[in-house]
């Protein structure tokens, strides 16, 4: 099996200059964790030997409803590097990108490590440094968005890019299950939602994530960033979209998709 994973590997790599891919049905079926992840560990230790440089992680399927929609019973994650980061206020080359989406999450930066294979949400919040709004940007592999558990997992969480807001704040007197998202493409709002759309309460997906790096022997370490999950539907983008979302306690964030 480890060939046609390497195989598969290096198909979703490709998609990077030649293009989506068909979905990855002939050689994962549609909740095969341990394979997809597997898929998605190859393409990580590539590019780290590549020279890029994992600054974080971020977790996906944070939503009840998206997870019935894929048939499982669990969120997924994704790694984040540090070249897909886009500075606040900054612009993403629409050249880099193949299908993408943007979805407003609330970020966490870690100021301790996190190596408790039972990590609790009191762990988690007394290891963040800083709060802060956030956009990540997805974009499929996948032709068409057509995609299974399987599927995104394997495609690194269907994760590309993320925008963190410059302005990060402590946890104290936040409400993050009950900030109100409204994210906005050029005015006009295009997506709304609350904290408790990532697992309940964002610090629930993060004690999710570090519970489940740990068991993996990859813990969460001070100084990563973490995506706790969408807050609100995806919107597509189109070349020259002016994007900002605005999250309760925490204020604003932004950034263009290139040129119109």
């Amino acid at each position: 099996m480890s060939a046609l994973y390497e195989t598969t590997a290096r198909r979703l790599r490709d998609a990077y200059s030649d293009g989506a891919v068909a979905p990855l049905r002939d050689v994962l079926a549609p909740t095969d964790a341990d394979g997809a992840y597997a898929v998605q560990t190859i393409n990580t230790r590539f590019w780290e030997a590549q020279g890029r440089r994992i600054v974080g992680r971020k977790a996906g399927l944070t939503a009840k409803a998206v997870q019935a929609q894929l048939g499982v019973d669990q969120p997924d994650f994704g790694v984040l590097f540090d070249d897909m980061r886009v500075a606040d206020g900054g612009v993403l080359d629409p050249a880099r990108t193949i299908q993408p989406k943007a979805e407003a999450e609330i970020a966490f930066v870690l100021g301790a490590d996190l190596p408790d294979p039972e990590t609790s949400v009191a762990q988690v919040a007394a290891a963040v440094a800083s709060v802060h709004a956030a956009i990540e940007i997805v974009d499929s592999r996948i032709a068409d968005w057509k995609i299974t558990f399987a599927d995104t997992v394997a495609d690194n969480g269907s994760s590309a890019f993320f925008v963190l807001a410059d302005a990060g704040r402590g946890l104290t007197g936040l409400d993050l299950e009950g900030a109100a998202m409204e994210m906005t493409v050029n005015g006009a709002v295009a997506s709304t939602g609350v904290g408790a759309a990532a697992l309940g309460n964002p610090l629930n997906a993060a004690a999710w994530l570090a519970r489940t790096l740990t068991a993996r022997g990859e813990p969460l370490k001070a100084g990563d960033i973490l995506l706790a999950g969408a807050l609100g539907p995806m919107v597509a983008l189109t070349p020259g979209d002016h994007v900002a979302a605005s999250i309760g306690g925490l204020g604003e964030v932004r950034f263009t998709y290139g040129e119109g």
